[in-house]
């Protein structure tokens, strides 16, 4: 009993010291970095680590084998290298031998454990079990060897084996998903692993009071260092918060009380952005604005699936509508005045700008031309829009603006949109049931491979994340022969190939290719972006 309550005094202490962080006095003595999560946060359990939400925090708490730097490129974090078999399907990991898994009472004294190559195999087990039910499966399912995928050869050294060359895995072991946890706290936590989380992180979890705060502190013994052999990180501590309205979260972020704030709602950016994207005058002296390209595209989908009833008798079963659409409206002009320039216009295909295998002047989409649109509509029976029933878009009611400005344009050429707002849940739960045929949408990348993309339309995937159903043996054939080729340039080839078939289907309307967007405060110093918008806080300082 008197553990418990020491327990609790400890708790009790934490949530005392970091409330009060904002204050000045306090402030000096603790370096806590501060953000609202206004989403809410669903489970710290990485294997749960399916938005950004909840990739955030476990990118602060747990390490993969290897992970993303800034320039996209794959690096060792608890795997020092790697060796990979001449026939491309075994992949040999040497660990590091001086990480260590938090303090916490799942182990014998509540001291942590110095972390071994069985507990690889054990997480990486732990998402593919169906008890786990993890969103994640799908990472390895089909992809790694059906008898003994994982392999711990000794302490470390860890071994995994593919049914057929993978290009790709690299990037998949980077995501949150294959994130290394303490074996001996899943199974004394069970189902509370997901408030009690236990890894190797730079940050170990304190408390979390669902609704109010969450609070990391920092782990005394990560094993990485700065070039100057001082230990990360920096900080002393992270704090979140759940405020769920975004002007809160601005005024809060105005106020000093948190350090920053991840993309700007529509009711404010106006206030503090002008239309090419720059700080307005006032804010210059107050805030820093980060931008940077990010692994996201912005777009409509259309179900393709003809044997729905959905799709039967709908106009949007013809791809020349399809492609009407594509062609008829400003996406230069959206962007400029709904995103106040921050963002690219979607004007190649369905991979976005800043993947190693972009290139804009090889795959060709779709750019305005009303000309274009209306003779394409015209072909499909509907002459100026003429027999053209309505077409109703689902979306959720951040990009109601978005869907009214393209329903506004279409209306000119006679192709009526109906814009309906629903909750993000519900139109989550229609677009994977097959039951809208003109959705919203939007895809972040996983990990920095067009693979990732691509996926969205290769016909043996469910929804998620083939949410179109969209079926073509062209594409799949040429998707096939890309995720196995092992020579960068002739993969990329393939994937522009391939992007390139489904982007002439129209599957899709490819809206923006997205901007990470930070506002930060001026004392935050080595708080960096990256295309993947990752918190990244190793490096972080506040002065």
């Amino acid at each position: 009993m008197r553990q418990i309550f020491s327990q609790w005094a400890i708790i009790i202490s934490a949530i005392a010291l970091l409330y009060a962080c904002h204050q000045p006095s306090e402030k000096n003595k603790k370096k806590i970095f501060r953000y609202n999560e206004y989403a809410g946060i669903a489970s710290l359990d990485p294997a749960f680590a399916k938005n950004q939400s909840t990739m955030w925090p476990a990118h602060q708490l747990f390490n993969t084998l290897v992970e993303i730097d800034d320039s996209l490129n794959i690096k060792p974090s608890l795997a020092k290298h790697w060796d990979i078999s001449p026939d491309k399907t075994t992949y040999t990991f040497y660990l590091r031998d001086d990480v260590w898994f938090h303090d916490d009472a799942c182990f014998p004294d509540g001291k942590g454990r110095k972390m071994v190559a069985s507990d690889v195999v054990f997480s990486f087990q732990r998402i593919l079990d169906p008890k786990t039910a993890s969103p994640g499966a799908w990472i390895f399912n089909g992809k790694v060897d059906s008898i003994q995928p994982f392999t711990a050869i000794n302490d470390t050294i860890f071994q995994l084996k593919l049914l057929r060359p993978y290009q790709p895995i690299l990037g998949i072991l980077s995501m949150q998903y294959c994130s290394v946890v303490a074996p001996e706290a899943v199974q004394q936590y069970g189902v509370d692993f997901r408030q009690h989380p236990v890894g190797t992180g730079p940050f170990k979890f304190v408390v979390w009071e669902e609704g109010q705060a969450l609070i990391f502190a920092k782990n005394e013994k990560y094993f990485e260092f700065d070039s100057a052999g001082r230990r990360l990180p920096y900080l002393d501590g992270i704090k979140i918060s759940f405020k769920d309205s975004r002007a809160t979260e601005f005024l809060l972020f105005r106020q000093g009380q948190l350090d920053f704030i991840n993309e700007l709602d529509p009711s404010f950016k106006d206030e503090v952005l002008t239309k090419k994207g720059t700080l307005r005058k006032k804010w210059q002296d107050k805030i820093e604005l980060q931008t940077h390209p990010y692994l996201n595209v912005e777009y409509l989908g259309f179900l393709m699936d003809t044997t729905n009833p959905l799709v039967k008798n709908a106009p949007t079963r013809f791809k020349k509508v399809r492609q009407a659409i594509n062609y008829g409206f400003d996406r230069e002009k959206m962007i400029l005045y709904l995103r106040n320039s921050l963002g690219t216009p979607a004007q190649s295909g369905f991979v976005p700008k800043g993947m190693p295998s972009f290139n804009d002047s090889l795959v060709k989409g779709y750019n305005y031309n009303p000309v274009k649109a209306a003779q394409l509509l015209k072909e499909a029976g509907f002459p100026g829009g003429k027999g053209l029933p309505p077409i109703k878009l689902l979306t959720i009611s951040g990009y109601a603006d978005f869907g009214n400005f393209i329903a506004k344009q279409l209306e000119e050429l006679g192709i009526r949109v109906q814009v309906e707002v629903v909750q993000k849940s519900l139109l989550f739960e229609m677009t994977a049931g097959s039951k809208t045929a003109f959705f919203r949408g939007g895809w972040i990348a996983d990990y920095p491979d067009a693979e990732n993309y691509l996926s969205v339309f290769y016909s043996k995937n469910p929804a998620p994340p083939n949410y179109t159903r969209y079926n073509n043996p062209e594409f799949d054939k040429v998707f096939e022969q890309a995720i196995q080729e092992t020579n960068d340039s002739i993969r990329y080839a393939l994937y522009r190939k391939a992007d390139q078939i489904a982007i002439n289907d129209a599957p899709v309307v490819p809206l923006w290719y997205d901007k990470v967007i930070h506002l930060v405060q001026k004392n935050v110093k080595g708080f960096t972006t990256n295309a993947l918008n990752l918190l990244e806080l190793r490096h972080t300082q506040i002065e």
